[in-house]
């Protein structure tokens, strides 16, 4: 019995031992001779998402590391995660947990996270924000009128840290971080665009439908044009399994050279884009500019930090693996015949989202080469 007493106690040492140590990059595993881009949020999904992009070569980047950051208040189990990057093939991930919690009141200036900001902002050449859920509207200074709000530190960790990185409206004494790194990398897709702009003081329009359009139901909501229709509203009132959640639609460029001079993209394309939202910019942050925008102008599709060139986001979504082959057959509609994501795109759209991937590499590239010059 002590002998199985002893091996329990070890047993419990050896996976706590292991489970911190997957979690404390910066403590047990930061080399100096390596490169690394942050992830925030590094669910499951996101690592296997960069990892495919990586693999495809879509994302085209060589002797690149990449570091999850994330607050523990969150509510996705990362335990997951930990599992994942132990498998040999994920040695190129790795993870960096954070414990405080702040308030609302706390994320836009110097707290208790700031040291670790820095640090990661000294070792990274750059970082990804991704999709998600609604933004608390108290960040903003909004009552909630139709945010569906189920992770909030999530929200407040990834806001502070951005704000960190860019400043904003709510402190103008706040020097952002990458006045040290003008080159520095950001960029975010859907949640992680809207979470650039409150973090630089900007706000949200918080259900597109409702407040854009005057819809005030699904029903209503599916009688605009497909282009206005930013995420899938069938499946709320219809059971079909083989309803998408998405929205394909076409987006536009503004005057701004951001689309044709740095993706070199077609300036005659209104690429199809895939998106998932029902909130999106109103107010913008200090200092962001919009680069596309749906057809009829009303919905923020693209942004540009105007003192940083490598910050840029999208509302869409160009990082889901499913475009760039064949996967899983959809329908947007019940009376639709199924057909995979990559068949609603067009040869020109799928170059289009290459060609973003494309930029999204080269600002990394400008970012490390910058980093090591100095």
């Amino acid at each position: 019995m002590k002998n199985t007493g002893k091996l329990i106690l070890s047993l419990i040492l050896f996976f706590s031992l292991h489970t911190a140590f997957g979690q404390n990059f910066l403590d047990k595993e930061l080399s100096p001779n390596k490169t690394y881009i942050l992830l925030a949020h590094p669910t499951v999904s996101n690592i296997q998402t960069i990892n495919l992009l990586l693999s495809n070569n879509i994302l085209q980047l060589r002797d690149i590391e990449f570091v999850g950051v994330y607050s523990t208040a969150e509510a996705y189990d990362y335990n997951q995660s930990i599992a994942l990057i132990k498998k040999p093939e994920m040695s190129k991930f790795h993870l960096q947990k954070v414990d405080e919690v702040m308030s609302s009141g706390q994320i836009y200036r110097q707290n208790e996270w700031t040291p670790l900001f820095k640090k990661l902002f000294d070792i990274s050449a750059g970082i990804f924000f991704f999709g998600g859920p609604d933004i608390q509207p108290e960040v903003y200074k909004q009552e909630n009128r139709y945010s569906v709000v189920t992770d909030p530190n999530r929200h407040l960790f990834e806001l502070s840290f951005l704000f960190h990185l860019l400043g904003g409206y709510q402190n103008s004494e706040y020097i952002p971080l990458l006045q040290q790194k003008p080159t520095y990398f950001v960029t975010g897709f859907c949640l992680g665009l809207q979470t650039m702009n409150v973090a630089a003081g900007g706000t949200l329009t918080q259900d597109i439908p409702a407040q854009t359009y005057n819809k005030k139901n699904a029903e209503e909501t599916l009688k605009l044009k497909k282009d206005q229709l930013h995420r899938n509203y069938w499946p709320e009132i219809t059971k079909d399994t083989l309803l998408m959640a998405n929205s394909f639609h076409q987006i536009t460029y503004t005057a701004h050279p951001f689309f044709p001079e740095k993706v070199k993209a077609d300036s005659k394309l209104q690429p199809l884009v895939l998106s998932s939202h029902h909130q999106s910019i109103d107010e913008l942050g200090k200092n962001l500019i919009v680069t596309a925008t749906s057809l009829d102008g009303d919905v923020i599709e693209a942004i540009q930090h105007r003192l940083y060139e490598n910050v840029f986001a999208v509302q869409f979504h160009p990082e889901v693996p499913d475009l760039y082959k064949e996967g899983k057959k959809w329908k947007f509609a019940p009376t639709d015949t199924p057909v995979s994501f990559f068949e609603i795109l067009s040869p020109a759209d799928r170059e289009f989202h290459r060609k973003y991937w494309v930029t999204i590499s080269n600002a990394i590239k400008a970012s490390i080469k910058a980093q090591k010059a100095k």
